[in-house]
């Protein structure tokens, strides 16, 4: 056993949005107890550690912090190069400017594995210990991203990107529908736990990348999946002109029904429900959020490439009260942030801002919850991550202020028993520097830069 001293900081339990409060934890002298199969035995005050862990070899992070790893619930590994092209306008210009030729690239072997290995590098250092990640169209480059994914130890849940209509510039990601179908089934096959790291997802791009026809097939496909644990994965309401496009294209009444199996043929299965998450859902009506709750289908919220695209501002109080699920993603390329506390720092600038009634500060637990308990919450994965309870797994960040310039002194202005301050400083004042240690099943990830403690502070 180890057993890592430091400021522990997690919300305990299972709680809702709004209980995040009641069930946040912040231990300035704690102590996480991690055994030989990478479960945690023990979380808690350092003073009382059971005396039969006592023995455990003591690694002192002090004055460093101990927070869950980040569930970034959306991000495109053919994008990792993408950050910040400009497309000279909105979404449907900038995926046809930028993104289809920059994906079309990873046809390319030699390609694919450089990006399999620099977006699992990027993972590690900013702490993105889980992701629900949207794949490449070609399987060698999905095989790439799977591999080095388990090379590195990374949980990694993704699903090849599946075009079969598209404008000239996605021409090489096209596939006819049967050749869709078949090669989603396969990548199912060979590589949906496979290890207990990995897992797919069915992902079409959005709506309109796909005919009623293959939706329907899908449909079919992961009807007969989903009791395997296979996720589904796409894009929903990002943009005012895809809303618009979709709607015409599929005769559906709203956006959601293209996934829900409501696009004119009697009786397609639905694509929603406990492991189907869906991205942005910055402009859904009041029944598709009452639709999504009731399906269990969870929102990967993306507050930093919204505004990057100009998409617009997912309404957050709205939203959380119909009682759906609401994790977040970084959404890069779009997304310009691999950090998911940048993401998380965007999130309250956004939703401060939002006019009128509708803006709100969102509390430091809440924000904690969005980019930790709920994202293992929509990837049906509460069980095993998220928080640091004792019985979960050991996916945590050690967190070296001293190594961020400035950070120290911010912190040091803040008692260390008011913890929704402290909290807020730490999340939205951390950039990557600080992030000394990754763990993903009690396992110590390289990628990030060696720090003093991994190296100096044991017993």
């Amino acid at each position: 056993m180890r057993a890592y001293r430091g400021h522990l900081i997690h919300i305990a339990g299972a709680p809702l949005l709004t209980q995040a409060r009641a069930h946040l934890v912040s231990v300035p002298d704690g102590v996480l107890v991690v055994d030989d199969v990478g479960v945690i035995g023990f979380s808690g005050e350092y003073s009382r550690l059971p005396a039969e862990m006592a023995s455990a070899e003591l690694i002192d992070c002090r004055p460093g912090f101990l927070l869950p790893g980040f569930v970034d619930t959306h991000l495109h590994y053919p994008q990792t190069y993408c950050t910040g092209s400009y497309g000279g306008g909105q979404l449907l210009d900038w995926l046809q400017r930028c993104i289809f030729p920059a994906e079309a690239m990873l046809a390319d072997q030699e390609l694919a594995q450089r990006t399999a290995r620099d977006f699992c590098r990027r993972r590690v250092e900013v702490g993105t210990t889980t992701a629900l990640v949207f794949g490449s169209a070609f399987p060698d480059a999905q095989d790439a991203l799977f591999a080095e994914s388990l090379r590195v130890g990374l949980r990694t849940i993704s699903g090849r990107g599946i075009q079969t209509v598209g404008p000239t510039a996605a021409q090489p990601l096209l596939t006819d529908e049967r050749t869709a179908i078949e090669l989603t089934a396969d990548e199912i096959g060979r590589w949906h736990e496979a290890h207990p790291l990995l897992q797919v997802a069915v992902v079409p791009r959005f709506a309109l990348s796909v005919t009623a026809q293959t939706l329907a097939g899908l449909g079919e496909l992961y009807d007969s999946v989903r009791a395997a644990g296979v996720y589904f994965h796409s894009h929903l309401s990002e943009n005012v002109r895809e809303i618009d496009a979709v709607r015409d294209s599929l005769e559906v009444s709203c956006y959601l029904d293209a996934y829900d199996g409501r696009f004119g043929r009697a009786g397609a299965p639905t694509l929603l429900g406990r492991r189907s998450v869906l991205a942005h859902a910055v402009h859904c009506t009041d029944r598709e959020l009452a639709r999504l709750a009731d399906t269990g289908t969870s929102i990967a919220h993306c507050p930093t490439s919204q505004q990057f695209l100009g998409s617009g501002t997912m309404p957050w109080r709205r939203t959380t009260r119909s009682g759906v699920n609401v994790a977040l993603g970084s959404d890069v390329g779009a997304g310009d942030e691999w950090l998911i506390a940048r993401v998380v720092n965007d999130c309250f600038k956004v939703h401060i801002s939002e006019p009128g009634e509708a803006g709100l500060s969102i509390p430091p637990a809440q924000l904690l919850f969005t980019a930790t308990l709920a994202g293992a919450r929509a990837l049906d994965l509460e069980d095993r991550v998220g928080n640091l309870d004792a019985g979960k797994q050991a996916d945590f960040l050690v967190v070296d202020p001293q190594r961020q310039p400035l950070l120290p002194e911010l912190l040091e202005r803040v008692a260390p028993e008011d913890s929704d301050r402290l909290l807020f400083a730490l999340l939205l004042g951390l950039r990557e520097a600080a992030i000394a240690e990754v763990f993903v099943q009690g396992r110590r990830l390289t990628g990030v830069a060696e720090s003093s403690l991994a190296s100096g502070g044991r017993r």
